[in-house]
């Protein structure tokens, strides 16, 4: 899945992406950029 890695400033391939649930229910998906290591976060299936 790909998101926007706020420390590359780049939409990047997540690595090691897991399926979550916020605390509102929605779904999101949580994983690591593959080039620095941040976090990443995705809200949506």
């Amino acid at each position: 899945m790909e998101a926007y890695c706020v420390k590359c400033k780049a939409k990047r391939e997540m690595k090691n992406a897991q399926k979550t649930t916020m605390k509102n229910g929605k779904p999101a998906t949580t994983g690591t950029c593959p080039v620095c290591g941040t976090k990443m976060f995705k809200i949506g299936a």
